[in-house]
């Protein structure tokens, strides 16, 4: 269903899914900075439990990604899943604003996840049914800018809310919950979706990888090896405090990768639509591997600054244009299916990651958990260099994927 109407030149779906996560990320962002900060300083917590955490919330939730992409493309609904998905995440704020131990923290990102997992799938196959192909790229990194612009309004709003409150983060919590009441009523109200037939294929579709072709899997495959060493936001937030960044100002640094990661989300897309999805791909990877070898070596304040504003483009050069180019190479009937394998493969890839880079910057030194993301997305890079040769016409002597 390609809907012409709305503002920025996409349909209603397209941008009222934009808002959806507008709001949510305020939601989000409004707590996340300051989770390791709660954590570490309140609840006295060392960075390993910190990374089990953040490893064993994204990566157990992320299983529900999968599922919940099969099962949105076998009933063909979309939206009521959407619902769910935000409802549970909103009404896991109180978790957190009552916790008085790891465990609760632990707790409430594990449900905050699991609404995500829910929501995920059937919100990315929303947004590739209501937009033309030639769009794609795009209709994503407008739906990233809108994400990011809620992850730049989210940390703003806990900086000044820190300082009215002095340092009170519980209240924050709890505050946090009004935003994500918004995005719920945002879908129910204004999202449409049409009943459409099921076709066979759809209705009778298992749970595997055998209706998606070698170039599906290969990209699955390079995207999990780039999340193994992508350890989860909280060590960079962790990196800067300790590298002198004050508590209270963590949020403004966080509020400008987050600034950044938005201004860059749209232009990158329409990059990615003109230029090719492949080196827009390619050029994230590679410079993912360069910041993260800065935080490794980084031996100052400023050098943070730095080094987060050149993440914040990394997000916007990648985040919504590997979903668009997922969405060039998935068939038409398992749309969700291929994101929720997607999202479960590269979330599933979290909870290594964050475990390894907790234990790396206890056992090791902090410089180690970011010299091992560094190695393995320049080992992605590689392996994404290698696709894009073999995904070529096939040629004498030469491959296809």
């Amino acid at each position: 269903m390609k809907q012409k109407n709305g503002i920025f030149a996409f349909g209603r779906n397209v941008t009222v899914t934009g808002f959806v996560s507008l709001f949510m990320d305020i939601s989000s962002e409004m707590i996340y900075p300051l989770v390791p900060l709660f954590l570490a300083n309140v609840l006295g917590v060392n960075k390993s439990l910190i990374g089990l955490i953040e490893g064993i919330a994204e990566s157990t939730a992320s299983l529900l990604k999968v599922f919940s992409g099969w099962f949105s493309d076998r009933i063909g609904n979309r939206k009521w899943l959407m619902v769910l998905g935000y409802g549970i995440s909103t009404l896991s704020r109180p978790i957190l604003a009552l916790a008085a131990g790891w465990h609760q923290v632990m707790g409430f990102r594990f449900v905050d996840r699991f609404g995500k997992g829910i929501r995920t799938a059937p919100r990315d196959a929303i947004v590739v049914e209501s937009t033309d192909k030639t769009h794609l790229g795009r209709a994503f990194g407008f739906q990233r800018a809108m994400d990011t612009l809620g992850a730049v309004i989210g940390p703003a709003l806990a900086f000044f809310l820190l300082g009215i409150f002095s340092n009170g983060y519980r209240i924050i919590f709890w505050l946090s919950i009004i935003p994500g009441i918004c995005a719920v009523l945002l879908i129910i109200f204004f999202i449409s979706e049409k009943k459409r037939a099921l076709s066979l294929e759809s209705k009778t579709l298992k749970l595997s990888m055998q209706q998606f072709d070698g170039r599906f899997k290969a990209f699955v495959l390079i995207a999990t090896v780039f999340a193994v060493g992508n350890s989860s936001d909280v060590f960079l937030i962790l990196r800067a405090q300790q590298l002198g960044i004050p508590a209270l100002t963590i949020p403004v640094v966080y509020l400008m990768f987050n600034v950044i990661y938005s201004l860059s989300s749209l232009p990158a897309g329409m990059a990615a639509d003109r230029f090719g999805k492949r080196r827009v791909i390619l050029l994230g990877f590679i410079l993912f591997s360069l910041v993260y070898y800065g935080f490794a070596v980084a031996g100052n304040s400023t050098a943070i600054w730095v080094l987060f504003a050149f993440y914040g483009v990394f997000m916007g050069l990648t985040e919504g244009v590997q979903k668009a180019f997922l969405a060039d190479i998935i068939p038409a009937d398992f749309k969700a299916t291929a994101f929720g394998i997607y999202n479960t493969a590269v979330g599933l890839a979290m909870f290594p990651a964050s475990l390894i880079g907790g234990l790396l910057w206890d056992r090791v030194s902090p410089a180690a958990t970011f010299y091992y993301g560094s190695v393995t997305a320049a080992t992605s890079a590689l392996l994404f260099i290698i696709f894009i040769l073999c995904d070529r016409p096939a040629k004498p002597g030469g491959c296809r994927i």
